[in-house]
Formats: structure tokens, sequence, C-alpha cells
């Protein structure tokens, strides 16, 4: 076999154990030193030390020599410097920082707050708990960008308040899904600093590129949700004085003061601070995590168990994060030394693609694995794949970017492997049934289908803000 061959077929076995179910850092790993143990084997450099040993040298001297000569090989040095260089990542330190601010706030006691008031506000609009749902799912999945928990708690909250009104089971389910996922689309998203580390985007025009996708998704959801009350009232009846009591104005102000603003200031001042260039992603992700830590507190909710829970968390995702990226770059290395992404890029390139074509079929590739692999594999192992083909089509990296970080929000509402489905599943009450929420995510996911496509047609949904405020 040639190493380009060599190469495809180590893509192969990662693929097949990657459906065997062993954890993906680490087969990563694995496979990037056994297949770069033969890609960089050296056989005169390796045991040049070994073999000047004097004839008459003791047994456990030779045995020394040749176990320094086999660990000789440049796939540990590869090893070595790929993890030194993701540590030292400067894009990744504010990583830590986010998740922190994350699980301090979803341990705050925010949501049901949040909740509360936003279905007050929004009494009189069709859907309105719906509406104050979605709203409070997208706000908080902002602040936390960590799915399961933003699903999950809002399923606990507002499933059973909406299914106590009446609302239809798959409609109340689906907008909890589809909101919850937003987290990994609007920044401050660790999503997005991901695909900058693995790009070598700008995090800050990356961040600018992706507030008005994220509105715009937001808002076809909103437009869903209030449209579809109006014309089929059945499935969200407008709520009773006795689920939703009337507050008077100045009442319902002081209780949106103390429960949106707080948050949503919190949101603004860290995303501000980025986008205009007043701190770094590192320096206001580190404004953010105490903000976090000074939100709870002033609720009266930052207790020590929770707050070493909170870097428990943390430092377990984190680690998972960089264990990715440091099997990844290694990977990826072994991969490019055998030639297979020089392999890839022929092949593609030969095939004579429009960009049209060359982006549908790599959204659907995307789409695809969305099915078995979470978003952070897709980004730090196969995203990279399409990367050096961006220039021969023209496709500028950012918009790819944008239209990959909109396509994963597939990955959490496609069925069968819908995660946020069977993330509520898990604690939603014994009447609402699994194929009752797959049936209410699948018109968010058209609102899905329906941004890229707009994204596409209109791109300056994704270039006037970070041209407006950075220039071209």
């Amino acid at each position: 076999m040639t190493d380009p061959q060599i190469a495809l077929a180590m893509l192969g076995v990662f693929i097949l154990f990657v459906f065997l179910g062993f954890p993906i850092a680490f087969t990563l790993m694995a496979l990037g030193i056994a297949f770069g143990y033969y890609a960089y084997f050296d056989a005169g450099r390796m045991w040049r030390g070994y073999e000047r040993l004097p004839e008459d040298a003791d047994t456990w001297t030779l045995a020394t020599g040749w176990v320094e000569g086999f660990f000789n090989n440049r796939i540990f040095d590869l090893f070595i410097n790929q993890t030194y260089t993701v540590m030292a990542n400067e894009v990744l330190t504010a990583i830590p920082l986010f998740l922190f601010m994350g699980y301090i706030v979803e341990r705050a006691n925010i949501v049901d707050r949040l909740f509360s008031s936003l279905n007050v506000a929004s009494k009189n609009i069709p859907g309105s708990m719906g509406v104050a749902a979605l709203i409070t799912c997208a706000l908080f999945a902002t602040a936390t960008g960590i799915v399961g928990a933003v699903v999950t708690l809002m399923g606990l909250l507002a499933l059973p308040a909406m299914l106590k009104s009446r609302y239809d089971p798959s409609f109340a389910s689906g907008i909890i899904c589809a909101g919850g996922t937003l987290g990994i689309l609007i920044p401050p998203s660790i999503m997005l600093i991901v695909y900058a580390a693995a790009s070598g985007v700008s995090i800050v025009r990356l961040y600018a590129a992706a507030m008005l996708p994220g509105l715009l998704l937001v808002g076809l959801y909103l437009i869903y949700v209030v449209g579809r009350s109006i014309l089929q009232p059945s499935v969200a009846p407008r709520p009773t004085d006795e689920e939703v009591p009337d507050m008077p104005r100045g009442q319902l102000v002081i209780l949106l003061i103390k429960s949106f603003f707080p948050l949503a200031i919190l949101i603004l001042a860290v995303l501000g601070s980025i986008l205009f260039g007043l701190a770094t992603p590192t320096e206001a992700a580190s404004i953010g995590a105490l903000g976090g830590i000074l939100l709870a507190a002033g609720y009266r909710a930052l207790t020590f168990d929770r707050l070493r829970e909170s870097v428990y968390l943390t430092v377990r995702t984190t680690a998972m994060v960089c264990w990715l990226f440091v099997g990844s770059y290694t990977f990826s290395a072994v991969f490019s030394y055998l030639g297979g992404e020089q392999l890839i890029s022929s092949f593609v390139t030969g095939l004579d693609l429009s960009p049209l074509t060359f982006l549908l079929l790599a959204q659907l590739i995307i789409f695809l694995l969305g099915w078995p692999l979470e978003w952070s594999e897709i980004i730090i192992i196969f995203v990279p794949i399409f990367l050096p083909l961006l220039p021969h089509f023209g496709i500028d990296p950012l918009f790819f970017g944008i239209l990959v970080a909109l396509n994963l929000q597939t990955s959490f509402l496609t069925p069968p492997m819908a995660m946020s489905a069977y993330y509520l599943k898990g604690i939603a009450p014994p009447e609402v049934r699994l194929t009752d929420i797959f049936r209410g995510v699948m018109p968010f996911l058209m609102m899905v289908f329906l941004s890229m496509a707009m994204v596409y047609i209109f791109p300056g949904i994704v270039f006037s803000l970070p041209e407006a405020i950075y220039g071209n």
C-alpha cells in the first residue's frame, strides 16, 4: 500500500472505532501515534545509540538502549509539541472562563425568575408561554452555551407549565429543544471559539458575523411560534388569569429589572467589550466569570458546593476539549504527512464542482456527521478537512464557519439521534412520548434550513456587521 492509501485506511479505522463507541480523543491520539510510528519510522536514527554500544555491554544496558531507540521515533516529539501548542493557544484560554460563567449562572436559580417574568410580560402575545420559553432558552443558552443543561432546566421548568396550560405536547417540546440549542450559535459561543482555533479565523470577527444569523434564527423561531398559535389556537391556548395573573406595569418593570436585565446586561457587557475592542475574548470571559459569581451572590444562590461543582464541571469539559485538540492535531499531522489531505484535495478539486455544489456537499456531510458525533468532534476533526479546499472555491472561512454553526443546530434536532430530544425525554412527564418530541422539532429543523438558505442568498447577513465595525 502507498502512503496515501494508508492515510485513508487510518481515516477508515477511526470512523469504525467511532461507531464502536471508543472515546474520540484517545482514539485520535492512539491512531495518530500508531500510524505516525510507521510514517516517521527511521531505523538508522532510532537505534543509532543502541548500535554504538560495545559488544561486551551487559543485558540491562542493551535492553535500555533498545527501549530508548524504540521511543526515539519522531512521532513522540510531534505528540509533545502538539500538546504544548494546544495548551499555549491563547484563543482556547477563553473556553474555561466562558464555561465557568455558564455553569455558575446555571446554578444561580435565574431561569425560573426569567421565565416567570417573561411569561407575564408576553401574556397578550399569541403563544405567549411559548414565546417566553423561547426567549428564556435563547438568553440562557447564550449565557451557558451548554445545550444539555439548558434543555434539561427548561424542561423541568417550562414544559410542565405549558402542559398545564393545555399546550400541545409536541409543540411545547419543539420550542424547548430548539431554543436550548441556540447557545452554540449566538455569541459568546464556545463552539465559535473552537472553530476559530481550528481555522485561524479571528474570533472577534467571527462573533460579529454570528450575531445577525443568530438573531435571524431566533426571529424565525418566534415567527413560527406566534404564527402557528394564531392559525391553530388549540396548540397554544391563551393563558387564563389564574394561570398568568395580570400585573401593574410598574410592578412588571420591577420584576423584569430583577430577573431579565441582570443576565442580559452581563451578556451584552461581555459581547460589547469583545466586539468593540475594549477587551480580548479571554479578558471579556474573565469579566463574565466574575460577573456570573456576582450575579449568583446577588440572587443569594452562591454556595461553596455550587462553586465547587461549577469548577469541577468546567475543568472536566475543558479537559475534554483540550484532549480532543491534542488528538486531532496529532492525527491530522500524520494524516497530512502520509498524503491523505493532498489525496482528498486532489479528488475534490478534480470533480470540478461549483462553489454552491461544494458548499452543499460539505454541509450535507456535516449534517450526516451530526448524527453520531458531538459538535466539538465535528469542528475539531472533520471541518479542518474542508478548510484547505475553501480558497480553491473562493469561499471565505468566516462565511463557511457561520454556515457550519447553523448546520450544527440540526445535530441536536434531527431524529433519530436528536440529543436535545433525548435530554428532554429524560425529564419530561410520562405522557410526553419521544415521537411527540421528534414531531415537535421538525418545523424548527426546517427553520434552520431556511436560515442557511437565507444566509447563502444574502451573504450580507454574515459580512455586514464585521465590515461595519472592523472594515474589510
